[in-house]
């Protein structure tokens, strides 16, 4: 079957992409309302699966946010662009009952922190950066706002970050002759398909690229 992209609207090109883009990871984005006082109450936490590494030098990610169902801004968008920091999770697949309980939209201000067992969401300091991190995450990224770029009819708004700082639980990495390995199979990362379908990994095999 061949689809003529033109033929469909937005939302149903959506659709398409994101049940055949797959899988995608998820950034769990954590915002402040207010960068000077990061209690639960004024932190914002959102998933996103528009997601992607984008350059290593400078180290930036990206993340494409679009609006609110009533055309509001998201809470993660206003926050980066006034206090300009954001910690980007990784999370894993038992965490996605919780994940997809972050997606609620909620009213500018409103935490998706509140109320939460901190057994499955705890904030701990970051150390060396601004903003804590959920201490129930193997890889926190503290990163910078680089730029912002807006595109399309709504528009999208393609937000890029620079990695300040990086987080990886101990128990998921090895060493050897002063080289980090990180198991990806240890952090189990959650992935996201199409709808309402999440996914986990296989188990890891090694290809070698030719030279």
């Amino acid at each position: 079957m061949n689809l003529d992209f033109s033929k469909f609207n937005p939302l149903q090109r959506y659709h398409l992409m994101t049940q055949t883009i797959i899988p995608r990871p998820i950034a769990w984005a954590l915002t402040s309302n207010n960068i000077n006082q990061n209690e639960v109450e004024n932190l914002n936490l959102a998933p996103f699966s528009y997601f992607t590494a984008v350059s290593s030098s400078p180290a930036l990610l990206m993340i494409s946010v679009g609006k609110k169902p009533n055309g509001d801004l998201k809470d993660t968008l206003v926050n980066i662009r006034e206090n300009k920091k954001m910690v980007i999770h990784i999370a894993n697949e038992q965490q996605a009952d919780i994940v997809t309980e972050t997606a609620a939209s909620l009213a500018h201000g409103e935490s998706e922190l509140i109320g939460v067992n901190t057994d499955d969401i705890e904030m701990v300091p970051f150390d060396g950066f601004e903003l804590p991190r959920i201490k129930q995450c193997d890889i926190a990224y503290g990163c910078e706002l680089f730029e912002i770029k807006e595109l399309g009819d709504v528009p999208q708004s393609l937000i890029f970050v620079e990695i300040k700082s990086l987080y990886v639980n101990p128990d998921v990495i090895t060493e050897n002759n002063n080289r980090i390995k990180i198991h990806a199979d240890r952090i189990s990362p959650l992935a996201r398909l199409g709808a309402s379908e999440y996914s986990g990994i296989t188990s890891p095999f090694t290809k070698v690229r030719p030279e």
